[in-house]
């Protein structure tokens, strides 16, 4: 799904805010789709803060569920009925500059070959546009998982000067997976209102005898879903380095072959020579075997990232259990 509104800003962007009831929108958002691995997707609207280099975002909507197997009309209904959204937005004199997407995603696993093509299309239209990823899995594990990203401008410089994105090109560029995708800094932001009501809720709470499981040692579903994602990427990765390494032995293959046929029409030529007569034209020359196809480079740098990330995931977990164990140790021996 790409942007629509055609228009490029050029301000560099150092952080994002958004607003407290975005978040609860896609929250909600992906609650009424039912909080599980389907994918669920929505426009991101706001302004930008040239003075303060900040990108706002202050609304949302999500894009309609699709109806059938046809994946252009279901493009066609989704870009219907954001012009049309946009528009309403206009007519009631709200924020309606699209400046980017969002997106849930599951355990990391939207970091796929899809959803670069999409945030290529969004930034070649606005330069500043973001992608929100948020994960329904560890919000449920009492932390909100809502991370903004967008390309960098790295791979931004190679996907115009590269028709393609080969090994070659990508070896040229010197581009890894870590510089892929940009991590940006990224604020809630509430009205005092919602302060305070928030500090309402909270006082209440404390009034209230809640038990708290600061010690709860229940994360080993989240590092089971972890190592065994992490499992399934290392995995392909060796697939996939399989598959280069083939491929670079066909490369060396092809290159015999092409030497070899043009090694024996060179002597062809020098016994035609030899005889008096006229060498075989070029156009008489034997197609040279097809050259094979290089595997994409994208998906294993997507996938190192996947990877990358499922061990920082298993890190960070692990340092708390281990941290949480100490703890419960120390008190069982007062």
């Amino acid at each position: 799904m790409a942007g629509s509104s055609g228009m490029t800003i050029g301000v560099p962007i150092e952080s994002i805010q958004v607003d407290g009831l975005v978040v609860l929108k896609i929250i909600q958002h992906c609650e009424q789709e039912g909080g599980g691995p389907e994918l669920v997707q929505g426009v991101l609207v706001g302004l930008i803060d040239e003075g303060a280099k900040r990108l706002e975002i202050t609304n949302c909507f999500p894009f309609p569920s699709p109806r059938g197997d046809d994946d252009d009309d279901d493009s066609a209904q989704v870009r219907d009925y954001q012009m049309e959204m946009m528009r309403l937005l206009r007519e009631v004199n709200v924020d309606h500059m699209q400046v980017g997407w969002y997106q849930s995603t599951f355990v990391r696993s939207s970091l796929n070959k899809t959803l670069v093509e999409s945030q290529l299309n969004y930034q070649k239209s606005i330069e500043e546009s973001i992608v929100l990823l948020y994960d329904p899995l560890r919000t449920r594990q009492g932390c909100l998982s809502l991370k903004a990203y967008r390309l960098s401008a790295d791979f931004m410089a190679l996907s115009k000067e590269a028709q393609e994105l080969s090994l070659e090109n990508f070896n040229k560029s010197g581009l890894s997976f870590e510089r892929l995708f940009e991590e940006v800094s990224l604020v809630i932001k509430n009205s005092h209102l919602i302060r305070a009501f928030l500090l309402e809720m909270g006082e209440e709470e404390e009034s209230q005898d809640v038990p708290n499981d600061f010690l709860g040692l229940g994360t080993s579903a989240v590092l089971e879903k972890n190592v065994h994602l992490l499992m399934e990427g290392i995995e392909e990765i060796v697939q996939d380095t399989n598959k280069l390494a083939n491929y670079q032995r066909q490369v060396s293959k092809h290159q015999q072959q092409v030497q070899q046929q043009l090694h024996k029409r060179q002597q062809e030529n020098t016994s035609r020579a030899q005889r008096g007569e006229d060498p075989l034209p070029e156009e008489d020359v034997g197609k040279l075997p097809k050259a094979p196809q290089c595997p994409s480079r994208l998906e294993s740098l997507l996938m190192s990232r996947q990877v990358d990330g499922y061990c920082r995931e298993v890190n960070q977990f692990a340092s708390q259990s281990f941290g949480k164990l100490f703890l419960a140790k120390s008190l069982q021996e007062m």
